[in-house]
C-alpha cells in the first residue's frame, strides 16, 4: 500500500509522453506539455487556426512528440474533424508557415539553462495525389519541443472538441493555460501582471496598450467565448494600485452538471449563430454553407441559386463554391456567404 503523498510523487515521476501514450486512442482528448500549454514560454504564438493545427499535431503524435521522426496525417483526415476548416494546400501552407515562425523557450531549471528553438523542424506537403484529395502531410517536430517533451512531467489534458470550437488566437491560448493549472490542488485561480496576461494571451507590443482596450477586445472576448464552450467558467478581476490597473486574476471553476449538458449542447450543434447566442444578439441566426456535398436538399441554398438565375448542377455549384471560397480565404459561415453565393451563381450564369 502507498500513502497519499507516495502516491503523488509516483504522479509527478510519470512523464508527458507516457500519458499522451496511454491516451493515444481518445480522440476527444489532446495531452499538451504543460510547458506548451503555458503559452508565456512560446514567442510569436501563432493565430487560431495554425494553434489548432499545432493541437492536432501534437494529439497524432501522442506519446512519439519527443522523437526524432516523421510524422504523417492526410488532408482528407484533417477535413473530417468537426471545427477544423475545410483546408487546402495552400491554407495548410500558411498555417505551417506561422507554426515554423513560432519560438519555444524552455527553462531547464535541473541544468540550469534556456533552450530557444523552433516548434517545428519542417513540414512536407506531399501533393502527389492532391487531385484525389489524398494530400499527405508529413512533419517533424523542432529539437527545442522534443527536448521538452522528454523532460516534461507536468501536461494539460485539453477537450479537443472545445479548442476546435474556439474561434481566436485569445481564447485558444488562455484555455490552454488555464487547462495546465486546473487539476492542481487547491489551485482555482492565478493572478498575472498585465505584461504576464498580455504574455499569455500572445499580444503584440503595438496592440491593445491600455488595459481598457486589453479588457475590452481580448480578456472578456476570450472568457465569454471559453465559457460558452468548455466545461469551465472563468471569471476576470482586476487589481488597481491607485488607479492604475496592476494585475488581474484569472479564476475558474467547473460547471455544475446541468450547464456542462448545456454545453455539450453548444458544442454539438451548428457553429453557426454562435457568437450572436454569446452576445445576446441572435435574434437572425447566421446561415452556413454546406461543408460537403451538394445542395439538392437544401430548399434555403436552392432558392438562393434560383432567384440568382443559376441553372448549374447542385453538386457543382456547391463544389466550385466551396472551392472559390478556399482560395479567398473565406469561412463558410461567414457573414455575408449568402450574399457572397448569391453573386457567384449570378457570376457563372446558365451551364
Amino acid at each position: 500500500m502507498t500513502d497519499g503523498k507516495t502516491q503523488l510523487n509516483l504522479r509527478l515521476m510519470i512523464k508527458t509522453k507516457q500519458i499522451a501514450a496511454d491516451r493515444a486512442h481518445d480522440e476527444t482528448k489532446t495531452v499538451l506539455p504543460a510547458e506548451v500549454a503555458r503559452g508565456v514560454y512560446i514567442e510569436n504564438p501563432p493565430g487560431a487556426e495554425a494553434l489548432k493545427l499545432m493541437h492536432l499535431l501534437i494529439g497524432k503524435a501522442g506519446g512519439r512528440m519527443a522523437e526524432d521522426v516523421r510524422h504523417e496525417l492526410r488532408l482528407a483526415d484533417i477535413k473530417k474533424i468537426d471545427g477544423m476548416r475545410n483546408h487546402s494546400r495552400a491554407t495548410l501552407r500558411k498555417l505551417f508557415i506561422e507554426l515554423a515562425g513560432a519560438v519555444i523557450v524552455f527553462d531547464d531549471t535541473e541544468a540550469q539553462c534556456e533552450i530557444i528553438g523552433g516548434f517545428l523542424d519542417r513540414a512536407k506537403l506531399d501533393y502527389r495525389h492532391e487531385v484525389s484529395d489524398d494530400l499527405l502531410v508529413a512533419w517533424w517536430f523542432g529539437g527545442a519541443f522534443r527536448e521538452m517533451a522528454e523532460k516534461s512531467y507536468h501536461w494539460a489534458i485539453m477537450d479537443r472538441q472545445t479548442v476546435f470550437a474556439l474561434s481566436s488566437k485569445y481564447s485558444i491560448l488562455l484555455f490552454q493555460h488555464v487547462a495546465s493549472l486546473v487539476n492542481l490542488d487547491h489551485v482555482t485561480s492565478k493572478t498575472f501582471t498585465v505584461s504576464e496576461m498580455r504574455a499569455v494571451l500572445g499580444v503584440p507590443d503595438e496592440k491593445l496598450k491600455r488595459w481598457t482596450h486589453l479588457n475590452r477586445d481580448a480578456i472578456q472576448p476570450a472568457i465569454a467565448e471559453i465559457n460558452q464552450t468548455s466545461r469551465l467558467t472563468l471569471t476576470a478581476t482586476p487589481r488597481k494600485v491607485g488607479r492604475t490597473v496592476a494585475s488581474v486574476t484569472i479564476a475558474w471553476e467547473e460547471k455544475p452538471l446541468e450547464a456542462k449538458k448545456e454545453t455539450r449542447r453548444e458544442l454539438d450543434g451548428s457553429k453557426v449563430g454562435r457568437k450572436a447566442r454569446r452576445d445576446g444578439t441572435a435574434e437572425s441566426p447566421v446561415r452556413a454553407f454546406p461543408e460537403t456535398g451538394g445542395i439538392t436538399y437544401s430548399p434555403y441554398w436552392i432558392e438562393v441559386k434560383r432567384a440568382a438565375g443559376c441553372n448549374r448542377d447542385n453538386s457543382l455549384i456547391a463544389a466550385d463554391f466551396r472551392r472559390f471560397c478556399d482560395t479567398k480565404g473565406i469561412r463558410l459561415d461567414a457573414h455575408n456567404i449568402e450574399e457572397l453565393f448569391s453573386s457567384f451563381c449570378a457570376k457563372v450564369g446558365r451551364s
